[in-house]
Parts: C-alpha cells; structure tokens; sequence
C-alpha cells in the first residue's frame, strides 16, 4: 500500500533532506523513525516531491512511502516520535498512479530577505536572509522576465552528471512588504541549487551592478557566472508542491520520466 504523508520542516539544524552517512537530514531521521516505528530493519525508503539542500526549510513537503499499516495510526505514532523541527501535517492512502516526485506538477518556493540596515527581525532570523546593500525590486523584477519559459537553465545549476536542466520556469517575482523582499519562484522542477543562483542573478541585478540583460546573457551562456552569487540557504521555503486530479496522475508520471532534452 503507498502512503503519502505530507510534512514541514525547520531546515536550520538539518544537512538537507536526502540521506548523507554522518550527517543529520529530514530524510534520514523520518526513515529512521519509521524503522523505529514499524520495527523494520532496514527501515523504508521514502520518495519526496523535492530534495532541499542543507538549511532550506519546508512548509508543504510531498513524499510516499510503501508500507502495509494504517495511516491514521502511523500518523500519530510519527508526531509523538519526531523531534520538533519536523512536523507530520498528515498520513493518508495515496491515489492509484501517485508518486511524490514524478506526479507533481509544480513546486513553490519561496525567498525571503531584507535589506533593513538593523537586518531581519529576530524572531524571524532563520527564514530571512540579511543583505547588507539596498535592493531595487523593480530592476529584480525586469531581470525576471528574462528567465520565464523553457530554457537550459545549465547557468544556474550544480549539475549531476546524466541529469537534464532543462526546466519551465512559470513564475519569478519579488515583492517589498515592509521590511521583508519575498521572491516567489515557480517551476515545474528545479535542479540542484537552482533558486538560490537564480536570486543571485537577481540581487546583483537589483543593487544596480548589472543591467537586467544580465539575466538574459547569462542563462544563453549554460555555464555558472562569477558574477553570480549562490545565496544563502536560509531564506528559502518550499511553501507548495501541486498534483494532478487523480485520474491524471499515472499520465503525469509518464511525461515526467520522459527527458526533457532527447
């Protein structure tokens, strides 16, 4: 039976969702919970909507796990077991087709940071970003549109060797809301540090020190910019992954597989 357990996290203290030996990440102490749990040794493997790097946070994460046990029972077992920077927002039986990864349609995050001379709030401190100079979000916002669509997004990805990066980028705006610049990012998947060096692009764009070609020059180069600052982890938030209605969802899996570059 697959399972799909919808959760968030506090990124802080972790090194990122997929499991490294040694190292504490979402993947690894939810696996080893369930191992814990169910009392299987090894434990399950579960499959996420998105990987997070290490100190990104999520509000809406994806997985599924296959397991034969009740949801509702594994669900309350899981919120009594894990630590506090995990919250189990829900367990339930997955649609026929699901998959956490390949059945999604869009993912939603979004960055945060401030450019406040005082820096951010204190209480907010580990979901927004200090930055040190004035931001203009009118230049980030025309060195966004250079981005929208399909493209080889090569330039702003740590690639994976036989991974594609080519990817639809269907939303990229920013927004001052009193202290705080938020950045909504929207795409049908990301590579691997792709919106942080995206907001790189736009924050040396929004202090004036490009044009907003820049955007445009880089991303026709498919190759990483030392103009292009990777920003910090902290300020982002995987805030929704989207699926199709369920009889959709075998379909969706379909393309998904499908390379995008062949």
């Amino acid at each position: 039976m697959r399972l799909r357990i919808d959760l968030a996290y506090d990124g802080t203290e972790f090194r990122g969702w997929a499991i490294q030996p040694g190292l504490r990440t979402v993947q690894g102490v939810l696996e080893g919970a369930l191992g814990t749990i169910l009392r299987l040794d090894p434990p399950p493997q579960l499959v996420c909507a998105g990987r997070t790097d290490a100190g990104v946070h999520a509000r809406a994460q994806t997985v599924h796990v296959d397991l034969d046990t009740h949801p509702g029972v594994l669900e309350r077992r899981l919120r009594r077991y894990l630590p506090d920077d995990i919250r189990i927002k829900s367990v339930t039986v997955a649609p026929e087709g699901f998959d956490a990864r390949f059945a999604a349609t869009e993912r939603r995050y979004v960055y945060r940071m401030t450019d406040h001379p005082a820096g951010p709030d204190p209480l907010a401190r580990r979901m927004i970003v200090a930055h040190p100079k004035p931001l203009t979000v009118d230049l980030m916002n025309e060195a966004a549109e250079h981005l929208l669509g399909e493209h080889d997004f090569a330039a702003f990805c740590k690639q994976r060797e036989g991974a594609t990066t080519i990817r639809t980028l269907k939303a990229l705006r920013t927004i001052r809301g009193g202290e705080t610049i938020a950045t909504t990012v929207r795409a049908d998947a990301f590579c691997h540090s792709m919106v942080r060096a995206l907001m790189g692009c736009l924050v040396a764009v929004g202090e004036r020190r490009f044009p907003p070609e820049l955007a445009a020059e880089v991303l026709a180069s498919r190759a990483r910019d030392g103009r292009i600052k990777v920003m910090p982890p902290h300020g982002l938030v995987l805030e929704e992954v989207v699926y199709p209605p369920d009889a959709d969802l075998a379909a969706r899996v379909v393309e998904s597989r499908r390379r995008r570059d062949e």
